[in-house]
Parts: structure tokens; sequence; C-alpha cells
């Protein structure tokens, strides 16, 4: 693959996926006409945004590097997106604003764990763990290897929550019925990379051959779906105390681009005596 993501591209297909998600009656509009594809149509989008057909079609092409900032605030109220949505559009309609040097355009490479972070996620009440903007996992404590294994086990390329969603059988059967939730989730956290850093290779590395080898991971992307890490929870079934039922809060670690994820028992389930049991398993 290509070392790098084709931001227009991108732009296109996202800009073009937004569409196709609103009808006309969403947003107030009398539809005409028959429609050969689904959504509202680019002239439709221009005149919601205020701006000629000819302006819009330039921008869904990526061919106006210049549009302006309100024009992109326009176009982002026309099509309801959402904060990280919005945030994208401008990623990838302006790298000249987003990635205002070079050495932004690449993600940041793992550095040494510090000690005092490692520390902070030892202390953690339940299973923790540091991941990067790959979903790598770059640190994590003796609860979280006695829940997901021990990472330090699996080869480095391997060690990615993308890697293991999609091309790990044990993982898929970890997160049972909260793996759809997972699956969407780390996809959607992939493209706001791609947004943020579309000429990194390892980037484009890790989304090509998931491409290649998970149909899942492929039709997900093409969703066009994009949000950064957030808090949730996850039922999750293990192999030797079943049900683990854990809420999960997230930490920026934005000067690293990392992020740590603490994950707790949900109240009112078995997963605080399923996790005490586990720990006092694994030693």
């Amino acid at each position: 693959m290509d070392a790098s993501v084709d931001r227009r591209a991108e732009l296109s297909q996202f800009l073009r996926s937004r569409r196709a998600r609103l009808q006309p009656a969403d947003v107030g509009l009398v539809p005409y006409g028959p429609r050969r594809v689904p959504g509202l149509r680019r002239e439709e989008l221009a005149q919601l945004a205020g701006v000629s057909v000819e302006y819009y079609v330039r921008l869904e092409q990526g061919r106006n590097p210049h549009v302006s900032d309100a024009v992109l605030a326009s176009v982002g109220r026309a099509l309801r997106l959402d904060d990280a949505e919005q945030s994208h559009l401008r990623n990838l309609a302006r790298p000249d604003r987003a990635r205002p040097a070079a050495r932004d355009r690449a993600l940041p490479r793992p550095e040494p764990v510090r000690p005092a972070l490692q520390r902070l996620i030892d202390a953690q009440p339940g299973p923790a763990y540091l991941t990067g903007p790959l979903t790598e996992v770059v640190a994590w404590n003796r609860q979280a290897a006695a829940v997901f294994g021990d990472f330090g086990q699996l080869p480095e390329r391997q060690r990615t929550f993308a890697h293991l969603v999609f091309l790990d059988d044990a993982y898929r059967a970890l997160f049972a019925d909260s793996r759809q939730a997972k699956a969407e989730s780390t996809v959607a956290f992939l493209r706001v990379g791609v947004g943020r850093h579309p000429d990194d290779p390892a980037l484009a590395s890790l989304i090509g051959t998931l491409a290649m080898k998970s149909e899942e991971f492929g039709a997900l992307w093409a969703r066009q779906d994009v949000r950064d890490k957030e808090a949730g929870r996850y039922a999750l079934r293990h192999p030797v105390v079943g049900a683990l039922d854990l809420d999960f809060e997230i930490l920026h670690l934005p000067d690293a681009g990392q992020v740590l994820v603490s994950y707790l028992p949900a109240p009112g389930t078995d997963a605080a005596e399923n996790l005490a049991l586990l720990a006092s398993w694994t030693g």
C-alpha cells in the first residue's frame, strides 16, 4: 500500500457519505424528481450551505484548497455534523491549518512509558492500559493482562486492538455481545487519525492490511464514521471466569497522542467477584 492515505479521496468519500444519510425532508426541503442515489443532491446541499453548486462540487472533489473556515462551518451545519465530524472535515479540507508543519503530518512515535505513568496504570483498581494512535497497546497493568491476556507475548505488529478485534478469534469471543460496538469504535477512532495524519505510513499500512484481511473492517471503513475515544461499557465473556460487565473511562494524553483506558466493574453485576477471582489465579 502507498505510504499515505489519499486526502482528496477521503474528503470526497466523507462528504458524499454524510450527504447520503440525509433526506430532503430531514432538512426542510421538498424532494423533486427521481433519485439515482440516496440522500441529498449536491445542489440541495449547496443551497443549504449558502454556496454555489460549482463551489461545493470543487470542495467535494478536493479541488478547493483555500476554502474558508466559515464555509466549512456552514457545510457542516447543513450536513448536521457533530463536533468530531466537523473537526474531521476541517482536517481533510484544510491541511494547511490542521498540520502547519511537515513534522506534524506523522503520528507521534511511541516513547518509553514514564515510570510515574506506569505507576498510575498499576495503581488503577481494575484493568487498565495505555494505547497509542494506532490502537497499539504500549503499557498495561496486571489486571489488564489477566482479562485481556499478556500483551507482551504478542508480536509487536499484532499488539493493536485494531488487529485483535478484527483478526484474532480469542478477542472476538472475549468481547462477545460488545464486539460490534468495539469494532465500530475502533474503526471510527482510526478514521480520526486519518484526518489528522493522512501522510503517516504506519497508519496507512495498518488500514490497508485490515481492509485486505477483514471484510467486516472494509464494510465499517466504508461507512466513514468518525469518533474519538470515549467512555462506555463492555460486556465481556472471559474464558475462565465468564461474564465481566465492565465500565471504562478514558483519559487523553494529547502530547503523546495516547489514551489511558481504565475499567471498573459495572454496578450490580458479578464482575467484581469474578475480577478478584481472576486476579487470585493469575497472581
